[in-house]
């Protein structure tokens, strides 16, 4: 169990699930620890974004197939109307196509559903620190199946890329990959704070809110490809 500070707050969460037994599952996890107030459960996308409305949680855990309101179309709507909510999206399958939807909506990361308590407990305090939770070696995969995807067309590369430098070119690329910043530093032979200050210019000149945004921009794009990324993720967490 995680202890925390007198003063601290409590990382608000609302969890999101068609499925009774996991919406209990979650609640059993985060509720004895003391860094998490479990505020709130809802059984399908519209009562989530109801819910977070009138709760205002940290974070929501997201089911991404739900019933009424899908967890995409969830996650839209909370990153349009509760902005300080951080939503944080769960799949069955690694590879399912509607985990780039919700990336894409504003989610700030996501995890199968198979993920250890432990990993589930750290995904969520990172969401709430304003970072993204991405796994290189999953994210790889999942864009690569939805750049293949007869729907998932690539868009022309801009001329000017955003105006990116060429070393945020190549920092975005390499990002794009799957390396992590230790990785990517270490490939341009420069300071992992370099990486960082990198990055966090390239997210402003794409106007992405987080890594995960960043990546799927390099698929869409044309910068990666699917071929590219096989393969050379090295880290398994990556965080901006």
């Amino acid at each position: 169990m995680t202890g925390t500070r007198p003063n601290t707050p409590r990382i608000r969460v609302l969890i999101a699930d068609d499925q009774p037994l996991v919406r209990r599952g979650l609640s059993l996890i985060l509720s004895p620890d003391p860094s998490f107030e479990v505020v709130g459960e809802a059984e399908d996308g519209a009562q989530a974004v109801a819910l977070a409305r009138r709760l205002r949680p940290d974070v929501v855990v997201m089911d991404i197939r739900m019933p009424v309101l899908d967890g995409v179309g969830a996650t839209g709507e909370l990153a349009a109307t509760v902005p300080g909510c951080r939503v944080l999206a769960l799949s069955t399958f690694d590879m399912d196509e509607y985990v780039v939807g919700a990336l894409r909506a504003g989610a700030c990361g996501f995890l199968p559903k198979d993920s250890s308590p432990e990993d589930l407990s750290a995904a969520i305090r990172t969401v709430h620190a304003g970072e993204a939770v991405v796994a290189p070696r999953l994210l790889t995969r999942l864009i690569s199946t939805y750049v293949r995807a007869p729907h998932g067309a690539s868009q022309p590369l801009p001329t000017d890329l955003g105006g990116l430098t060429p070393r945020e070119v190549e920092v975005w690329r390499l990002m794009a990959t799957g390396l992590d910043n230790a990785g990517i530093a270490h490939d341009l032979h420069i300071s992992v704070s370099t990486v960082k200050n990198y990055i966090t210019s390239i997210f402003g000149k794409l106007d992405v809110r987080d890594r995960a945004q960043a990546v799927i921009a390099a698929y869409e794009s044309g910068l990666v490809t699917a071929r590219a990324a096989t393969g050379n993720p090295r880290g398994d967490g990556n965080t901006a």
